[in-house]
């Protein structure tokens, strides 16, 4: 259920968010309400993580014994077979 909640910021802070909401094709309200959401449903308040690191992880995790040639060798041949 949704209800109206009334907010006193500054104007240019208003202003610099309706146009950054626009740009990501979402109202205003709904950012609000994504930026609370997220900060009400934090699990570990030990540190803050950022949005933009939120939005970039994956879950998936890189093993610590990569190795960049083999890695390098296998995808090029993996491509050297798929454009035969």
């Amino acid at each position: 259920m949704d209800s109206k909640l009334t907010l006193k910021l500054n104007e240019s802070v208003i202003k610099r968010a309706k146009k950054y909401a626009s740009n990501k094709h979402l109202s205003l309200s709904r950012l609000i309400e994504n930026y609370l959401d997220s900060l009400t449903n934090e699990q570990n308040d030990d540190f803050e993580i950022s949005p933009f690191v939120k939005s970039i992880s994956s879950g998936k995790s890189i093993p610590a014994d990569l190795d960049e040639k083999t890695l390098r060798k296998d995808y090029t041949e993996y491509l050297r077979q798929k454009y035969q």
